[in-house]
């Protein structure tokens, strides 16, 4: 039986990482980005966001660094690409609550996709977009960390350094 893997999440965190759904290897871990394939944990790492490279087992500790991961649908899938549009629809909708109340500073998208399904908007760039979602929080896409992302890894970990300009202090 797939289930949803629970989200790590309090107020007022430094970030708020936001996936597309887990996977199905998340599923039957109960981890986020637990995928063998999955590059997060890597990218974190070497982006400087994260003191050594964390293991999927270990999602729940990024609290301590105030850091917090969610994703815009609930539901493990094989691919994004089995995500219907209902599923967006109220993902968003829940999306929208969880961080009017949890106000982190920065809401990292994990993928372009997640973003322009939650905000509505298309053509976006990567890094910082120019008119938050939900006032007073920095939204900021980054690419999807899937292994099917065909960018260098060293071209996604430049962008994900971006981050760290919003969450200084």
């Amino acid at each position: 039986m797939l289930k949803p893997v629970p989200d790590i999440l309090e107020i007022n965190l430094k970030i708020i990482f936001v996936g597309y759904n887990p996977s199905l290897r998340s599923s039957e871990t109960g981890h986020h980005f637990a995928n063998p394939s999955n590059r997060f944990w890597s990218i974190l790492y070497k982006a400087g966001l994260t003191p050594r490279k964390y293991s999927p087992e270990e999602d729940a500790s990024l609290l301590e660094l105030g850091y917090g991961i969610t994703n815009i649908v609930p539901g493990p899938t094989r691919a994004a690409a089995e995500i219907t549009c209902k599923e967006y629809q109220e993902g968003a909708v829940e999306l929208h609550r969880k961080l009017a109340y949890c106000r982190p500073h920065v809401v990292c998208y994990v993928g372009k996709g997640v973003y322009e399904k939650y905000s509505g908007r298309r053509n976006v760039p990567w890094g910082k977009q120019m008119e938050p979602v939900v006032p007073g929080i920095t939204d900021f896409v980054v690419p999807s960390s899937s292994g099917l992302v065909r960018m260098k890894l060293d071209e996604v970990v430049a962008i994900y350094i971006g981050i760290k300009e919003f969450i200084a202090g």
